[in-house]
C-alpha cells in the first residue's frame, strides 16, 4: 500500500513537473525537489510504523498457559491423549448420534462419538455447552467451550 502511494505521488508529481501553468512561477528542477522530499517524508514515515512494540505474551496462544500448570498438578502432560491437550471446538447432538470436536494445540480436529474412548477416559453425555467424560475410578471430567475442565463425583 505504501509502495503504491509513492509510486503514485512520484509519477504524478513527474507529470506535472512536464506542463507549465501560466499562474506558476515554479521551474522543474523546483518540483522534482519537492517531490523527492515528499517521498523522502514517506518513506521515513513507513520507517516509523514499521518500528512498533511486540507484546509479551502470545496473543495467539490462547489458554495454553493455564492448560499447562493444570497438566502439571495433574501429571498428566506426557499422555498426548489427555482431555487438558484439547479444546472442546463443536457439539453436535442428535437423535440417533452425537458428537464432539476436540482440537489440539496444532489444529489437529478429533471427532468422537458417544461411548468412545479418548485415551483412558470415555465420552458418556452431552450438554448444550460442555462435554462430560468417565475415568476408570468413575468420576468424571467435565470439558466446555471456555476450556475449563472439572473434574466432579458426579454430575
Amino acid at each position: 500500500m505504501n509502495f503504491f502511494r509513492t509510486l503514485l505521488i512520484t509519477i504524478l508529481l513527474l507529470f506535472l513537473s512536464n506542463f507549465s501553468l501560466a499562474d506558476s512561477h515554479n521551474t522543474n528542477t523546483e518540483l522534482i525537489e519537492k517531490a523527492k522530499e515528499i517521498t523522502q517524508s514517506i518513506e521515513n514515515n513507513n520507517e516509523v510504523e514499521q518500528e512498533e512494540d511486540v507484546p509479551l505474551n502470545d496473543p495467539f496462544a490462547g489458554n495454553e498457559g493455564t492448560n499447562s500448570s493444570m497438566n502439571l498438578a495433574n501429571g498428566e502432560e506426557r499422555d498426548e491423549m489427555s482431555l487438558y491437550n484439547f479444546k472442546l471446538s463443536g457439539l453436535i447432538s442428535g437423535t440417533d448420534a452425537s458428537y464432539i470436536s476436540l482440537t489440539n494445540a496444532s489444529g489437529d480436529v478429533m471427532t468422537i462419538t458417544l461411548g468412545q474412548y479418548l485415551g483412558k477416559i470415555k465420552l458418556i453425555d452431552l450438554r448444550l455447552t460442555e462435554a462430560i467424560f468417565q475415568k476408570d475410578d468413575k468420576s468424571y471430567m467435565i470439558i466446555d467451550f471456555n476450556n475449563q475442565i472439572r473434574e466432579a463425583d458426579e454430575y
